[in-house]
C-alpha cells in the first residue's frame, strides 16, 4: 500500500508523548493495516504493518519480552 498517495490519512500520537517532542511515533488506522511515521519527520519514511503485527508487537513490549 503506498501511503504516500492522495488518500486523506489522519495520523494520531499518543496521549502519554510530551508537548517537548523527543522519541514519538504517529499511527494512521489505514483500515486493513496501520501505517506508522516519526513525528519529528513526518515526511520522511514511513512503515506499514498489518493489525495483527502491530497488536504482536505491542503485546512482546507491554509483557518485557523484548530487551529495549
Amino acid at each position: 500500500m503506498n501511503i504516500r498517495s492522495s488518500m486523506a490519512i489522519t495520523w494520531r500520537k499518543s496521549s502519554y508523548s510530551g508537548s517537548e517532542g523527543g522519541t514519538c511515533v504517529e499511527l494512521a488506522d489505514l483500515t486493513t493495516a496501520v501505517g506508522i511515521r516519526d513525528s519529528k519527520n513526518p515526511e520522511g519514511p514511513r512503515l506499514v504493518v498489518s493489525r495483527r503485527a502491530l497488536s504482536s508487537l505491542l503485546g512482546h513490549v507491554k509483557s518485557g519480552d523484548l530487551d529495549l
